[in-house]
């Protein structure tokens, strides 16, 4: 009886091992590395690319440059506009940190425009994305894509 068990425990390994051989490794690409929410991070050129779970409207556009060293963005839309003409929009933004929601980030308009309508918390920031939900207001998301330049900003002298 031994030698059975001692026989059918060979095939079972043999069977396990030729099982594990062959099986075909799929692996799935990593999701793109979660960086931290920092002004050295955040800061550059990125363009609006979803508003509440769907695109901008043909011919709008809002684009974003964020300056890391002093903390100040300036933004370029044509939302409120009628002609290709961006309405340019300089101020401050601010990075805090809560901790049950993460990073938020918060800013204010030059020009006494006062704060921001929301303080957004920052749910997803990667190398090429960065996706904001309005703190006060969770229909209200915000995704945004790096781009190389900002092709309505004028040209730098």
């Amino acid at each position: 009886m031994n030698i059975v068990k001692t026989m059918m425990l060979a095939a079972l390994s043999a069977a396990a091992l030729l099982a594990v051989s062959c099986d075909v490794i799929i692996t799935e690409s990593d999701p793109e590395p979660q960086l931290e929410v920092n002004a050295n991070n955040i800061s550059g050129q990125w363009e609006l690319i979803q508003w509440n779970e769907a695109g901008l409207a043909e011919g709008t556009y809002v684009y974003l440059d964020i300056v890391r060293n002093d903390r100040t963005y300036t933004m370029y839309q044509n939302l409120d506009s009628f002609s290709n003409v961006p309405h340019v929009v300089t101020g401050s933004y601010y990075i805090e940190t809560d901790p049950e929601l993460g990073a938020i980030i918060r800013g204010s308009y030059d020009h006494d425009g006062g704060d921001w309508a929301h303080r957004y918390v920052v749910r997803s920031l990667t190398a090429d994305e960065m996706v904001w939900l309005a703190k006060d207001d969770n229909t209200f998301l915000q995704v945004f894509h790096r781009v190389e330049s900002i092709p309505v900003a004028p040209a730098e002298d």
